[in-house]
């Protein structure tokens, strides 16, 4: 987007085109603004509109311009926090809504995508969170257990079958999520957009807020150009906020993640890696995760930002890497590489903030974007219809608070894993 092919790579070179939007142009008034065209913004949005409420998305760039766009395309339960973490964290009363809420969240991506006919590549044979060595082995058996014990259809697979799996003999083992899967990323969050629309939402992009204030009992929400007068704000802007919501930037820690595509591979290498299509990610510290488009492209990326020396120091580790993994592909070239910025909280859960009265919204995924964001969309959705009460939300209101030595935090983040993939797999 904006002629930077590093922002959303081979997303952007394969997604349907997104439906014909404009900026916002004058005054208007409807019962809900939604901030944001990602996941979460255009899940609310399309959920207000099917109750026959009026809606109006105010996005800033494009559709799924921030991390909707440019995300692996994993489809996830839970968040990175052990199940039985969360009550611990949360309190028992949100911590079991929050699990039992993520936990069902890709069964509501594949009925959205089944119901709207969203042509986004829809994988539904689950994902695998491979074993590095014993400790990993340990890590994803006490995670297997856990969900396990929840009624969750998880299973842990032993280094045979997961070499049988994945095309490699990296791994000690693997745990089998059947709830989870894969998807073109901005191909499903344009779908959303499409699906808006036709409910009756209106969409205006190229239209950042740059200003709110109360009108009466309710809101104007402010653009260059227009405003748009609402009884409801919600803020579906996450790690890419900015303008009178930038505290949702500054809660967070940056994590940047670069993504490179293979060409399509050949039918005899599609037969041997990844023969199922699941996504996976591993148990290093400083994760990899691979997985397969439709055309058959091997999708590989990691922590790191395709600038500067970055550019070229982590696609040269990715092709080091990849070779390692799977010999049987010798050397790869990248048909196309692309990166963007996970938003981290400081215990790794996500927040619900609210600004002011009926000013509220989600924020904080930690890189589990697709899934929650469409649940938390839904319930967004519910609660600004008065279906849902504020008390009976997945998560307490908290206020945003910036984090310290944010700048720096990121800068080590980036720093770190340049100096790790310039030694990594060498030799």
């Amino acid at each position: 987007m904006y002629n930077d092919p590093r922002s959303h790579g081979l997303w952007e070179k394969t997604a349907p085109k997104p439906p014909a939007t404009s900026s916002l142009e004058g005054d208007s008034t409807v019962d809900v603004v939604v901030v944001g065209g990602g996941f979460t913004g255009l899940s609310t949005a399309l959920h207000l509109a099917e109750r026959g409420i009026r809606v109006t998305v105010l996005e800033g760039k494009e559709i799924g311009f921030g991390g909707a766009g440019r995300n692996v395309g994993l489809i996830n339960g839970g968040m990175w926090v052990m199940p039985k973490e969360l009550p611990d964290v949360l309190g028992p009363v949100y911590g079991e809504r929050l699990l039992s809420l993520l936990g069902n969240a890709p069964f509501l991506v594949r009925e959205l995508i089944e119901k709207h006919q969203i042509e986004c590549e829809l994988e539904k044979n689950g994902t695998l969170h491979c074993a590095v060595g014993d400790k990993g082995l340990a890590e994803i058996r006490e995670r297997c257990a856990q969900w396990a014990a929840r009624g969750a259809p998880v299973r842990l697979l032993d280094a045979e079958e997961t070499a049988q799996r994945v095309g490699s003999s990296a791994y000690s083992g693997a745990l089998l999520d059947e709830r989870a899967g894969t998807l073109q990323p901005l191909a499903y969050v344009r779908g959303l957009a499409s699906a808006a629309i036709k409910a009756g939402a209106t969409i205006h992009t190229s239209s950042p807020v740059i200003d709110y204030e109360q009108d009466g009992e309710g809101w104007r929400v402010k653009t260059a150009s227009g405003s748009v007068r609402a009884d409801w704000v919600v803020v579906a802007t996450e790690a890419y906020s900015d303008g009178p919501w930038k505290i949702i930037r500054e809660e967070q820690v940056y994590l940047p993640y670069f993504n490179a595509a293979t060409k399509p591979l050949g039918d005899n290498l599609r037969k041997t890696i990844l023969p199922n299509r699941e996504g996976c990610w591993d148990t290093n510290e400083i994760l990899s995760s691979f997985r397969m488009d439709k055309a058959g492209r091997l999708v590989f990326g990691s922590v790191g930002a395709l600038r500067n020396t970055g550019a070229t120091i982590h696609p040269a580790w990715a092709k080091r890497a990849l070779k390692r993994l799977f010999p049987q592909l010798g050397d790869v070239e990248f048909e196309c590489e692309w990166y963007g910025q996970i938003g981290m909280t400081d215990d790794s859960v996500p927040r619900f903030h609210k600004f002011a009265k009926n000013v509220v919204g989600f924020c904080g995924y930690n890189g589990r974007g697709i899934a929650p964001g469409t649940v938390f969309g839904k319930t967004l959705a519910a609660h600004v219809a008065g279906d849902v009460a504020e008390d009976a939300l997945p998560l307490p209101v908290t206020s945003a608070k910036a984090r310290s030595f944010r700048a720096l935090r990121e800068a080590y983040y980036e720093a770190g894993a340049q100096i790790a993939h310039f030694a990594g797999e060498r030799g």
